[in-house]
């Protein structure tokens, strides 16, 4: 899988405001509908051998209420009776009743393990579902709110071992067949290695496809599988559909590599990624290079040559590197060792000190940077069971929420960058520019860290505004700003105020807690445990 280095997040100036004067409280009230619900809504409370925080993290703040991107104001939830129950808003003042759309043919109650059930709107068309026992559900749904040709039915269902939820779901059709790409979330118990919490996490990546050209069912035809030790605040499956992007406090790396079911069951899957040719780490005074030997390597067979600004390897008769430093060595004090483990160990002394590399030899892709210092003890281990990663550091970038935008694209996060919550587009096709910082919050970053019981976040997909709830009962709105009506001056800087940002709360009128939150250009929707709750937020079509 190929993969971008040294990537940054290039953050627009001209979408900050320096000049931001903070949010406003607005006393204006907000129009909130209640539509009491004919089932309660299929919660599972987490066990009590699921006390980690990653359960909790997955589990325990899981959103119960989805929103259809693909069409305007459509939100799903999964009752305690195992309906898929749909309430499509078209006029506040005419709101329905949640409509059944669909029946897990399963009893939930009946698993004792059982997790949440999860679903994703993969397509206009197309829907996966999980009900949380460990069955995947693949659903064709024809034109949804088209009450002429919606129509679901399952086109694939399949037992995939422990139970999981639905992170992210793509459709990829082309002329000889449709695939559906499906990332499934689980935390399993670590049998080998008790350090720590004794769980880890895995990411399955599972593609499901049928050729066009038979009638053949859908079958699964290819799972990976990616190990880690933290929930991911974002995983996502790029659109073409071949590699994944995630944010998250540890890394993952893959424990199967394309594991292609329908070409070759039996190929070994550990030769299907490519070894990086060396790896490399540095420190403010040197930096060393690790590269695997062929077996029968003798020092007779290796040939290093080092030159102020250029490298040259030899192995065997063999080219293996050449090429300019990124900067000047000390050639004189740079030396080489063959290790036990079968492995070159090359020591680069920097003229340079306290220098920081971003490459070793120019223009050269063919290493992998070990970034921290901690993980040498693991290069011999890497060398032998490989994988394929890079990771791009967030600093202190924290992590605020997902949205999605553009539902052809993969879905926005947004971090909060001093004060402010900036939000990213990622771009898979774009190497050079693979996040796009599009739309800003002013002071986000700053004023959500007050709320202590904030449970879920969320904005607008056209960034008009940013919204967080409680864990009960308290909703609040954060305006973009807006042009004044009146005029308005800043008795500090004696300079009139053209635009004010404004700050709204709602109280909801239950005692229940709050399992959904979902917002769209206009409404909010709220779900607890027997009500749905829309707030008109935006009047402007």
């Amino acid at each position: 899988m190929e993969v971008a280095a040294n990537c940054s997040l290039r953050v627009k100036r001209p979408l900050l405001d320096p000049r931001f004067e903070g949010y406003k409280l607005s006393l204006e009230p907000l129009p909130c509908y209640q539509l009491e619900l004919d089932a309660a809504v299929a919660e599972v409370k987490l066990r009590d051998d699921q006390y980690t925080l990653e359960h909790m993290h997955a589990f325990g703040m899981y959103n119960y209420l989805h929103c259809d991107s693909w069409y305007q104001d459509s939100v799903y939830y999964i009752d305690n009776l195992g309906r898929v129950m749909n309430l499509t808003v078209m006029l506040d003042t005419a709101l329905g009743k949640p409509r059944e759309v669909f029946r897990l043919p399963t009893d939930l109650t009946a698993c004792d393990n059982r997790l949440c059930a999860s679903i994703h709107f993969t397509s206009s068309t197309w829907v996966t579902l999980s009900d949380g026992t460990g069955r995947l559900y693949l659903i064709g749904t024809g034109e949804r709110g088209n009450s002429a040709s919606e129509k679901w039915e399952i086109m694939f269902n399949e037992e995939l071992g422990n139970p999981f939820i639905i992170i992210h779901s793509i459709s990829l059709l082309n002329t000889e067949e449709h695939s559906v790409t499906i990332l499934l979330l689980r935390i399993e118990k670590e049998e080998l290695d008790m350090k720590g919490s004794g769980f880890y996490v895995s990411l399955e990546w599972v593609t499901i496809s049928k050729k066009n050209k038979d009638n053949k069912k859908y079958e699964i035809i290819k799972r990976d599988i990616l190990r880690g030790k933290s929930v991911p605040h974002y995983a996502a499956i790029e659109p073409d559909g071949k590699g994944l992007m995630i944010v998250s406090y540890k890394s993952f790396t893959f424990v199967h590599g394309g594991q292609n079911l329908e070409e070759n069951k039996n190929e070994n899957m550990s030769e299907k990624i490519k070894e990086p040719l060396y790896y490399w780490q540095q420190t403010d005074d040197d930096l060393t290079v690790t590269i695997r030997l062929p077996e029968g390597s003798s020092k007779e067979d290796i040939q290093v040559q080092f030159l102020p600004d250029h490298i040259d390897i030899v192995l065997k008769g063999q080219r293996f590197l050449e090429g300019n430093l990124y900067s000047s060595v000390d050639q004189e004090s740079s030396t080489w060792i063959i290790k036990e483990n079968n492995s070159l160990e090359i020591f680069l002394i920097k003229k340079n000190e306290g220098l920081t590399w971003p490459e070793l030899v120019v223009g050269d892709k063919q290493g992998e940077f070990i970034r921290d210092s901690a993980q040498c003890a693991a290069i011999a281990e890497r060398l032998m069971h490989l994988t394929s990663e890079e990771l791009v550091n967030l600093g202190s970038n924290q992590y605020l929420f997902s949205v999605i935008v553009d539902p052809k694209e993969m879905p926005c996060f947004c971090l909060r960058h001093d004060v402010d919550a900036l939000l990213w587009q990622p771009h898979s096709s774009k190497q050079d520019d693979m996040w796009e910082h599009i739309a800003t919050f002013n002071a986000l970053g700053y004023v959500q860290a007050s709320k202590r019981d904030k449970k879920f976040f969320a904005c607008a997909p056209n960034y008009s505004y940013a919204a967080l709830c409680e864990c009960l009962r308290r909703v609040f709105i954060y305006r973009q700003p807006t042009p004044m009506s009146t005029v308005l001056y800043n008795r500090k800087e004696g300079r009139q105020v053209g635009q004010v940002a404004k700050q709204q709360v709602a109280s909801l009128e239950t005692n229940d807690p709050i399992l959904g939150f979902q917002a769209t250009n206009e409404r909010l929707f709220v779900l607890t445990t027997k009500n749905l709750f829309l707030i008109k937020v935006n009047t402007e079509n």
